[in-house]
């Protein structure tokens, strides 16, 4: 398929990368075999604060970076569904308020994309269909039958759907329906990994693995570096 952009400005975390093992969710169901996942960080934090909740309860949803930041199309296509009104939840880091919210996922996967994907943008590219998912309640900013391009502004992060903290979901499908989708392979371009000796290598096509950080760098004229090399 042809290369997406990150969707988002800054840095961020991988999470659940298809490049690490597939089904990158531990599921083929809803065309995810291969989605991944991202977490905005600063510093290797995703949320300037830890205490007590952070162990044994839930927090506030805007204590942590990625909520409220902008995402982006990672590709030009047309609106094909879109999800909004679905409640930010809390976020819950604690392993025994996760436990307790794993508990609750099958009545959410009943609910259909609006239970799992919450507040979403599905994309029609042409043959495959690119979904962005877990956006803020209110913040979804196109229409379905609108033709959108890479790089334009379609929402901001939150944590509705099937999310425990804020961060955005990616998955390219072969149709719209997830429910008889299959997930299909997926690479990103232009793109700078930060290592953690401080040193970057810019990526003009790859798949960044679980753990890494990345930024877009789409803007920054580099796009006819090689590969992987570092820069």
């Amino acid at each position: 398929m042809t290369p997406l952009l990150l969707p988002f400005r800054g840095t961020w975390i991988v999470e659940n990368s298809p490049a690490r093992r597939v089904p990158s969710h531990g599921t083929t169901a809803f065309g995810s075999s291969h989605a991944i996942d991202f977490v905005a960080v600063r510093d290797g934090r995703t949320a300037p604060v830890r205490d007590w909740r952070t162990a044994v309860a839930t927090e506030p949803v805007d204590r942590f970076y990625a909520f409220g930041q902008e995402i982006l199309a990672p590709a030009g296509g047309l609106v094909a569904a879109v999800q909004d009104g679905v409640p930010d939840l809390v976020a819950r880091r604690s392993p025994v308020a996760r436990m307790r919210y794993a508990l609750t996922q099958l009545s959410r996967a009943r609910q259909g994309a609006r239970g799992l994907a919450g507040n979403h943008v599905i994309l029609d590219l042409g043959g495959s269909f690119l979904v962005v998912a877990h956006l803020r309640n209110g913040t979804v900013a196109v229409r379905a039958g609108e033709t959108v391009t890479a790089g334009q502004p379609i929402g901001r992060c939150g944590n509705s759907g099937n999310s425990t903290q804020p961060h955005v979901h990616l998955q390219v499908m072969d149709r719209l329906d997830p429910f008889a989708a299959t997930g299909l392979p997926i690479l990103f371009r232009d793109y700078v990994l930060h290592h953690p000796d401080g040193t970057e290598q810019f990526v003009a096509r790859g798949l960044p693995d679980t753990g890494t950080v990345v930024e877009d760098r789409s803007l920054s004229g580099r796009a006819g570096a090689a590969d992987g090399a570092p820069r």
